[in-house]
């Protein structure tokens, strides 16, 4: 990577299994991805706080901003699965690293940017950087902890995202208002370059081995041999695991356009200058991110004693939302609106931390960063790319209000998938039961 530090030293310990396992080093594992992916998400939503800008200095349609926010997800999409694929052979460590610096540069590139189509590229190479990122970091962080907490973890690390964009819409806002908005982008990059450094000197492939943990342990699935690695069909054949991609993805629509579009509705419809109607557009986010971290526990607690409850959970998030959404955006702007789109944002990716739980518990660890790749696919092509995208062009026909007031309805969809998926889970489970058999020798 031509990234040449100074290792700061993290005392090696036994082998897992020993009483002595220091608890730490997960959590530091965990800290440095998440922070990580706060930057991927800086990067990636600081465009939202500098849309009004755009749109005067270079007389942009919705449709073409919302082209900027796309073709990141679009990139995301299409590559996620194929360098999850890479990664978990030529390493996720090294990976992360190399996708780090690639989005940081380019993210400088767009500060640079003179026309539409410049942005546009550097735009495109931030999505290239991006794209399996959060597949394979949440497949190394949950290589580290056991069963019982990934949905925690899982929604945890995914509200990143919207903690990330909570930063780089209000940063980036602050920043625009204040220098340029030029000067949004820079920072973001610097930012990321900076953490990407740390990682690289405090977490290695080496030391992940030492803390890998069994799912068997807390599955009750026949344990693999050392060094099985599951078929990549094993990701595609399970019909529950197919039913959390599509529900995982459907849920993240509306959730993708609120990130994307709020700035955009409290500076036309409550006439809020571009600053202000960032940082009220940051609250928001932030709801969003908070849910998905509470939402997350509160799956693991439901789901404690039966993990089949963990798709109930993901189908009243989706319920909730539905409903407060669909009624906010058909109310006069006023407070009464203001706190249905809070509600519904709060709940409006609570179903990331349980799908990414289900995709976690039926696909093998070997292939976990690929099945977490599959997942962002879905989540990006059904939600984080259309959404955003479809809500620009009905914006240019139905104005930005009759186009969100549509939005929601994408939920009865991922609701209908996520009610399949817990129908078929026990057949799911048996299935990914007769994966292990078929590698686990006979006695």
């Amino acid at each position: 990577m031509g990234l040449h530090t100074t290792s700061f030293a993290v005392p090696d310990v036994p082998a897992v299994g020993t009483s002595t396992r220091s608890r730490l080093y997960p959590w530091i594992v965990f800290a440095l991805t998440f922070g990580l992916l706060l930057s991927d998400y800086m990067s990636r939503q600081v465009l939202s706080a500098v849309f009004p800008f755009l749109k005067s200095e270079w007389s942009l349609a919705d449709s073409q901003l919302a082209s900027l926010t796309s073709i990141v997800a679009l990139m995301v999409g299409l590559l996620t699965l194929p360098l999850s694929l890479l990664a978990d052979r030529w390493g996720r460590v090294r990976s992360l690293v190399l996708m780090a610096v690639l989005w940081s540069v380019a993210t400088l590139l767009c500060a640079v940017a003179s026309n539409y189509e410049q942005m546009l590229g550097a735009r495109f190479l931030v999505g290239v950087g991006e794209a399996a990122y959060g597949s394979v970091g949440i497949a190394l962080v949950l290589s580290v902890f056991a069963p019982r907490l990934h949905a925690t973890l899982s929604g945890a690390f995914m509200a990143g995202g919207s903690f990330g964009s909570v930063v780089g819409v209000a940063l980036g806002g602050v920043i625009a208002v204040n220098l340029s908005w030029r000067w949004s982008f820079a920072a973001m990059a610097v930012f990321g370059l900076i953490l990407v450094a740390l990682f690289r000197c405090l977490v290695s492939e080496r030391k992940l081995a030492r803390y890998s943990v069994d799912d068997a342990a807390d599955t009750n699935v026949a344990a693999a041999p050392d060094g099985f690695r599951a078929p990549v069909s094993s990701l595609f054949t399970n019909p529950a695991v197919l039913c959390a991609y599509a529900g995982g993805g459907l849920q993240m629509f509306t959730a993708a356009v609120l990130l994307s579009w709020t700035p955009s509705f409290f500076n036309r419809y409550y006439g809020l200058a571009p600053g202000k109607a960032a940082v009220a557009a940051a609250i928001v986010v932030l709801l969003v991110g908070s849910g998905m971290v509470v939402c997350g526990v509160i799956t693991d607690r439901v789901g404690r004693l039966d993990i089949a409850r963990k798709w109930t959970t993901a189908i009243v998030y989706c319920a909730i939302s539905l409903v407060s959404l669909t009624a906010a955006f058909r109310l006069d702007a006023g407070t009464a609106q203001l706190v249905l789109l809070g509600i519904g944002a709060f709940f409006s990716a609570g179903s990331s931390g349980p799908t990414a739980a289900m995709v976690a518990n039926l696909t093998h660890s070997s292939v976990r960063a690929s099945a977490m790749g599959t997942l962002t696919v879905a989540n990006n092509l059904l939600g984080l790319a259309l959404g955003p995208f479809v809500i620009g062009i009905l914006a240019d026909r139905l104005g930005l209000l009759g186009a969100l007031q549509l939005s929601p309805l994408v939920y009865v969809v991922a609701v209908v998938a996520l009610i399949a998926g817990k129908r078929l889970y026990p057949a799911g489970l048996r299935r990914f039961a007769e994966l292990g058999a078929r590698t686990v020798p006979v006695h």
